[in-house]
Order: C-alpha cells, then sequence, then structure tokens
C-alpha cells in the first residue's frame, strides 16, 4: 500500500511588527505601489491575488466560514431553554412539597392534621378533589373519611360517606399506589351515588405509619383535562411519608391528652370515695367521670348483689349517668348477660350491641359500642364499670380498653379503702351500743325493778280498792317498760344475721322486734328483692320511720292478733307513686324502680271519720321521695292495710 501523502505545512502568518517597505519602481506584479493605498490595503489584496513568486501552488481550496442557522444552534438552543423551564418547575414542585410538608406537621390535632394532608396533596397535583380515608380496626372498611373539594351542600345531598368499596377498598386490601386514567372504566368501580360530581382520572396512596397502614389519599380529576403522571406519583409518595410521621405525633398528643383525663378523672373518684362517709355520692360521682371520659352515652356502675332467693350472685345497676338512665338504674342485670363474665373477672368488649346476637337486654340494642370492666382489688370482684356509646359511634380501641381497666382498678382499690373506714366506724358504733346496754342492763332495769318491787309492796298495804288498783297498774306499765328496754339491749347486743353488717334487712327485723312488747306478739316479716342493696341510705331511714309509725299506729288501734310487714324493692312506680304491672326482670317495664313497704293487720279498721293524721305523715314522707301513702281493705275485707312507696 502507498504510503499516505503528506499533508502541506500551512504558511506561515506575515510578521506585523515591521513596517512595510516601500515597492521599488519596476517590482513584479502583487506588490503596492506607494500612490495605490496602504500596506495593509496591499496585503490584502495580495493575499487575494494568489501566492507569490517561488511559493508553492496549495492543494486545496482555502476554507469558508459556515453559515450560523446550519449549524443547528437555534435547536439548541430551543431545547437548552426546555431543559431549563423544567428545572425550574420541578424546583417549584419540591418547594410546593417542602411547604405542604411542613403545613402537614404544624398542628397536633388529628382531625385537623388529615384535613390538611387532603388539602396539600390536592394542591401539590393541581387535583380538583381529594380525599382521605381512615382505615376501621382490623382492616376492614374506613372508620373516618375527610374529603375536600365537595362542599358541605353536596356532601349533604349524597348522603352517607364512603365505607370503603370498589376502587378504595382495593387500595385497602393492596395497599399499593394506584393511577387511573378512567374510574369508571375500572371493573372493580361500584359507580357513583346521586349527586355525586363526576370524576374520571384517579391517584390513590397508602398513607403509613411504621409497618401499619393508617389510610389511603385519593385523588381525582387533575385540573386542565390530563391524567396523572408518574411524577404526580412521586411527589404524593412524598407527602405521604411526611404525613405518616404527622399522624403518629397526632395520635401520641392525643393518646397523652387522654392518659391524663383518664388519671385526673381516678383521682376525683379515689377523693369522693375517701372524703365522703357515703359511698353512694363518690359512685355517682365515677358514673359521671366514666361517661365523659370514654364520650360514651351511658355510664354506670355495676355492683354485685346476693340473691337468696335463687342462691346466687347478680349484678346491679346501682348508679347511672346520662341517656336513659333513669331507666336503668337500679335494675338487675338478667341471667345471660355479660354480668356473670364480669363477675368472673373478665372484661367485655362489643363493636356494635345492635348488630350482636349475644345481647339480651333489649334496651342495649339501641346502642353501639360497649366496654364493661370490673373493679377488682385483693383478688375480689367489687363491682363493675360500663359504658354505652351511642349507636354508629366508634369502638372502643386498645388503648381505651387498658385505661378504663386501670381506672377500675383505682376506683376498686378506693373503694375498698372506704370501705374500711366505713368498718372502723361500724366497730365503734357497736362499741358505743354495747356500752349502753350495759348501762341499761345494769343501771336502768335494776332501778325498774327496784321500782315495780316497792309499788308492789306499797299495793299490798293500800286499803282503798282504787288505790291498788292504779299502784297495780302502775306496776304493769313498769314491766312493760322493762321489757321493751330488755328488747332493746337485745337489739343493741344481737343481730338477727350473726356478724352481718347492719343493713335494712336488719334494721328492719329490729323495729318489728321493738314492737313485739306493744303488740304482745311479733310481726311477720317478708322480703322482696335485694332491699339493702336497692333502698339507699336516705330512702331507707325514712321507710323505717314509716315503718314504725304504722306499726305504732297498729298497735294502739287495731286490737289485731295477726300482722305482718313485707318491704318489696323490685316494683316500678307510676308518675303517681303508685305501683306498675310487668315483670321484673324486664328492663322494658313502664315507670320508675321504687320500694313498696306494705303492713296488714287482721283488726277492727280504719273508722270513718277517724283522724287521719298518721296517714297524713306517711304522704308526706312518700311524696318527698317521690312516692305515696294508702290505705285500703285487708284480705277478705278484715283488718287492713296500709301501703307506702318512694323511688329509688
Amino acid at each position: 500500500m502507498d504510503p499516505m501523502p503528506a499533508l502541506p505545512e500551512p504558511a506561515e502568518p506575515a510578521a506585523t511588527s515591521e513596517p512595510a517597505a516601500t515597492s521599488e519602481p519596476g517590482a513584479p506584479s502583487g506588490t503596492a505601489a506607494p500612490s495605490t493605498g496602504t500596506a495593509a490595503s496591499s496585503a490584502v489584496a495580495g493575499t487575494f491575488a494568489g501566492p507569490a513568486a517561488g511559493e508553492p501552488e496549495p492543494d486545496q481550496a482555502p476554507h469558508r466560514v459556515p453559515e450560523i442557522s446550519s449549524l443547528g444552534l437555534d435547536t439548541l438552543v430551543t431545547e437548552v431553554s426546555e431543559r431549563l423551564q423544567s428545572a425550574a418547575a420541578v424546583t417549584d414542585r419540591m418547594q410546593r412539597l417542602l411547604e405542604a410538608v411542613v403545613s402537614v406537621g404544624s398542628g397536633l390535632d388529628l382531625h385537623a392534621t388529615l384535613h390538611r394532608i387532603a388539602t396539600g396533596a390536592a394542591e401539590l397535583v393541581d387535583a380538583r378533589y381529594a380525599a382521605l380515608g381512615v382505615i376501621a380496626p382490623g382492616g376492614h372498611g374506613l372508620s373516618d373519611f375527610i374529603h375536600v373539594g365537595v362542599d358541605d351542600a353536596v356532601a349533604a345531598r349524597i348522603g352517607e360517606l364512603p365505607v370503603g368499596r370498589g376502587i378504595l377498598g382495593a387500595l385497602i386490601d393492596r395497599p399499593e399506589p394506584l393511577r387511573l386514567t378512567d374510574l369508571g372504566a375500572d371493573p372493580r368501580s361500584y359507580g357513583f351515588p346521586p349527586h355525586h360530581p363526576e370524576m374520571k382520572t384517579f391517584l390513590g396512596e397508602p398513607i403509613r405509619i411504621r409497618d401499619e397502614v393508617f389510610g389511603n389519599l385519593y385523588l381525582t380529576e387533575k385540573k386542565g383535562g390530563g391524567a396523572f403522571t408518574p411524577e404526580d406519583e412521586q411527589v404524593v409518595h412524598a407527602l405521604a411519608a411526611a404525613a405518616g410521621v404527622a399522624i403518629e405525633n397526632s395520635r401520641l398528643y392525643e393518646e397523652g391528652l387522654r392518659r391524663e383525663r383518664w388519671i385526673a378523672g381516678a383521682s376525683a373518684v379515689t377523693t369522693a370515695l375517701l372524703s365522703t362517709d357515703e359511698a353512694e355520692v363518690a359512685l355517682t360521682v365515677a358514673a359521671e367521670q366514666v361517661r365523659e371520659l370514654a364520650d360514651a352515652a351511658l355510664g354506670m356502675i355495676l355492683l354485685p348483689i346476693a340473691d337468696e332467693g335463687a342462691g346466687t350472685v347478680r349484678m346491679r345497676v346501682a348508679h347511672a349517668s346520662g341517656e336513659a338512665a333513669e331507666f336503668v338504674r337500679g335494675e338487675l342485670l338478667p341471667p345471660g348477660s355479660f354480668a356473670s363474665r364480669l363477675l368472673a373477672g373478665e372484661s367485655v368488649h362489643l363493636d356494635d350491641m345492635s348488630t350482636d346476637p349475644t345481647v339480651v337486654i333489649r334496651l342495649a340494642r339501641s346502642f353501639g359500642p360497649s366496654l364493661a370492666v370490673p373493679m377488682i382489688a385483693a383478688q375480689r370482684v367489687l363491682g363493675g364499670l360500663c359504658v354505652w356509646r351511642p349507636r354508629g359511634a366508634m369502638p372502643f380501641t386498645g388503648g381505651e380498653k387498658e385505661l378504663a381497666e386501670t381506672f377500675a382498678s383505682q376506683a376498686a382499690l378506693a373503694l375498698r379503702l372506704a370501705e374500711g373506714q366505713r368498718d372502723q366506724q361500724r366497730l365503734a358504733v357497736f362499741q358505743d351500743r354495747d356500752r349502753i346496754a350495759r348501762d341499761l342492763h345494769d343501771l336502768v332495769i335494776q332501778r325498774l325493778f327496784a321500782t315495780g318491787m316497792m309499788l308492789e309492796g306499797a299495793a299490798r298495804r293500800a286499803i282503798v280498792p282504787e288505790v291498788k288498783v292504779r299502784i297495780g297498774e302502775a306496776v304493769d306499765e313498769l314491766d312493760a317498760t322493762i321489757q321493751e328496754v330488755r328488747t332493746t339491749i337485745y337489739a343493741l347486743q344481737h343481730d338477727d344475721h350473726g356478724d352481718a353488717p347492719d343493713t335494712l334487712r336488719t334494721r328492719v327485723l329490729r323495729e318489728c322486734s321493738q314492737t313485739a312488747a306493744a303488740l304482745g306478739f311479733k310481726p311477720s316479716v317478708s322480703f322482696v328483692g335485694p332491699v339493702e342493696s336497692l333502698v339507699g341510705e336516705k330512702t331507707g331511714r325514712q321507710l323505717l320511720a314509716a315503718l314504725r309509725e304504722m306499726l305504732s299506729n297498729t298497735a294502739r288501734h287495731a286490737r289485731a292478733s295477726r300482722v305482718g310487714a313485707e318491704v318489696d324493692a323490685t316494683v316500678h312506680l307510676d308518675d303517681d307513686g303508685r305501683p306498675v304491672g310487668g315483670d321484673p326482670e324486664s328492663l322494658d317495664r313502664g315507670g320508675r324502680p321504687g320500694v313498696l313497704l306494705t303492713v296488714t293487720d287482721d283488726g277492727v279498721g280504719i273508722p270513718e271519720g277517724g283522724r287521719r293524721s298518721g296517714l297524713l305523715n306517711l304522704t308526706r314522707r312518700a311524696e318527698a321521695l317521690g312516692g305515696d301513702a294508702w290505705h285500703e281493705p285487708g284480705p277478705y275485707g278484715r283488718g287492713t292495710r296500709v301501703l307506702w312507696t318512694a323511688r329509688l
């Protein structure tokens, strides 16, 4: 192969440091004459005239300067301009994303935070509508739905909020980003309800808190009519990550506030139990506190009572606060209800009582979520706390269950301490009674007996018959007084139930025993229902006063050979204080819970036009407690039956 020919060397440029020489006459063609122009113009002319004499002829033609349009610079400038505009748009979107992240984390209220997240997402991707759905516990459906872009009037016409079906449910079942250009064309779509705005394009993004999917962002109808882009998806994904952190902070803040409220409520109940002698007042405070803390419609304090007839222990609604409280207060929970689980020390939680087949209380079916926790102290169930939320409300969370159980434990401990204080006070009363009984026996009875013996001796020496009769009557009165004092001593020193506490039942028995001396026999006594648990202290005092007056009137006027007293705590009273019929086990009976005291004798009855002062006193006592007092003929038209009622 022939060697490549050598390229010609480029010509050296002419030196310009020396001034150009003036041509001599007769110089060769191509040199500048002094009369024809300057040296520069001559040089230029020589350059375009050709090579100088003796220089080699170049092999190629001289280079030409190309035109600018032929270099494609306009295309390059356009591309650079577009890239600069794209970079500016990315910078603007990043700035908007940062502003949205700052806005999302600017508050701690959870619902407001969710609304800011939905609003920020709509602004970032130019969506006309946005929503954030909170996934319900258990991952089935939505528990909350915050929407942006649909005004209140349109939302009211649409009706119920979505619950997580169709495309929304697809994101719940498969929490991954989802972009659609036509919602209606997707086979998973359920369509839209009446009055719903038209929506075509769609972008969905799950919001995660650590490894838990909290909810989903839904964006529809990109402004301008286009579809959502991958860049939109990336921006929303970044916002969702920041939203998860903001939501977690809001949840922790609200959890802290909720825990603080429960602790303050438990402290208030403890203070009430330990600072008052009446546990009824403190437990009423507990019912109100637990209802407010749990955001419930009805709060109840349940106490165990012994059903002596059935030989079992049942739960009674001792105190209630809120909606329908007057219908459940004082009621016994029916067998088969959650009461048996509470008595076993087990918490009971239902998401919706209106649809739960295990609910046996008919009134409970008008409520929604429920929570019942036992009050346990020293391994003994002292009672229970129960709260019912309205139908359709949010179920109780695991955190709320823990707070309620802690509240119940503290309330049980306070109740135990209060019981100890009352036991000490009761012991002091018993000791004082023993002292009084000893004094009565050692001093009063001995003096009365001595006085009686002196009168009997005086009667034997009396000459006037009338004096003997009067002295004999005085001795009889002294004997009766001694018998009454001995009955009082016995009542002070003994209890018909051994070591049982001084309940309403024992006090009723004591009153009847003390009347035996005046009647000449001991009245029969019967009880219906757990009177010692259902009848409060105030009502119990008035009932005993009424019983005392009724027995006293019977002893003075009836001339009866048989007297019976009955206390019934299972009745319901109408607005006039009279008993109404119905099944005692039913919670749907009319009227309100009450107590009925009945004293029946087989005496001469109340004559027409006789004094009614005793009955008037009974009526005033009953009316002060929402009840009434009246009398009627006894069984088979013999004797008298006096009835007295009071509300519980």
